[in-house]
């Protein structure tokens, strides 16, 4: 059996408030996972995502040989190239310095250890559709969101995670404050409003369990955006 993980972190400030997010998917099922910290940085989100997916693996003794996704080259550089030296050098890098987020390189490490896991690199915020999907669970609950997160028959999983990447894939969040804002969108208990503004849509997805929004960049992102809500 095939196991497809895509990963993704966040955080607002680096260090700040942070989110990680991930979407696991099998022969037959999918399920999406994330968790915030209040202050953190990008990088240990990115190893806490995949973290959090080997585990998720292994303590459902899902078998099969893994392709893991993530846009982070700290994260595989790190696990494919770096890991089994510092352990050696009793976690000092080259300069003897002490390795950064030691403990989270450990438990990857750990997570990891009786795996096939192949580590692939995705260019971020490339319309990449788990990459994008993955930022959008981050970065949600870097806002301090409870985003609803899908777990069931991957027939019905509303994203085709096969989909070759958009030609105009609209930036992410967190690297897209210099994009003008089309329209907000939230989805609130299965009813959809369109907002012309973030505090407006804001105000209306905080703290709301299961909540999702977006922010569209065209009348034709918005229409796709409303398309990929099942809608």
């Amino acid at each position: 059996m095939a196991i497809t993980i895509f990963t993704d972190g966040s955080s607002r400030g680096n260090p700040g408030p942070g989110g990680w997010g991930t979407i696991i998917r099998t022969e037959d099922k999918v399920i999406e996972l994330g968790g915030g910290e209040g202050h953190t940085t990008n990088n240990r989100m990115e190893l806490s995502a995949a973290i959090n997916a080997l585990a998720h693996v292994a303590a459902n003794d899902l078998a099969g040989d893994i392709v893991l996704q993530t846009d982070s080259k700290y994260m595989i550089n790190g696990i494919t190239s770096w890991v089994a030296g510092w352990q050696r050098n009793g976690w000092k890098t080259a300069g003897k310095k002490d390795v950064e987020n030691r403990d989270l390189w450990e438990a990857l490490a750990f997570a990891a250890k009786g795996l096939a896991v192949e580590w692939k690199y995705v260019q971020g915020h490339a319309g990449h559709p788990g990459n994008e999907r993955c930022d959008e669970i981050a970065t949600a609950f870097a806002d301090g969101l409870d985003p609803h997160l899908y777990e069931g028959p991957r027939a019905k999983y509303p994203i085709d995670l096969d989909a070759e990447p958009a030609a105009k894939a609209t930036a992410s969040r967190k690297r897209s404050s210099s994009v003008p804002a089309y329209s907000y969108l939230s989805l609130v208990d299965g009813i959809l409003e369109i907002h012309k503004t973030w505090t407006e849509c804001e105000a209306r997805v905080k703290g709301v369990k299961g909540a999702k929004f977006k922010k569209s960049a065209s009348a034709e992102d918005e229409k796709a955006i409303i398309r990929g809500w099942g809608l």
